[in-house]
């Protein structure tokens, strides 16, 4: 089982579009290390992703194309909305 480095995953989590810094960034600081290993996982290959995809599938314009992300998407929605 692979074991992530938190300030890796913050780092990777800093994008450069202030929109996506200001979900991603409180997600991982605040709620990354609770997660379930397959949930990390999951984050960490979310953050594979191209930057346009990212925004666009966490402004809900559009679905992600793999479907195995709509749970990390809902968990990172409901955190910014937890913090509001």
């Amino acid at each position: 089982m692979q074991k992530f480095n938190k300030q890796k995953i913050f780092w990777h989590s800093r994008r450069g579009m202030l929109e996506l810094d200001l979900l991603l960034v409180p997600f991982a600081t605040d709620v990354f290390e609770q997660l379930s290993y397959q949930d990390q996982l999951l984050y960490s290959d979310f953050l594979e992703e191209e930057d346009q995809d990212l925004f666009t599938w966490l402004m809900g314009r559009c679905e992600p194309s793999d479907v195995k992300f709509k749970p990390i998407i809902q968990l990172i929605l409901a955190h910014k909305k937890k913090t509001n």
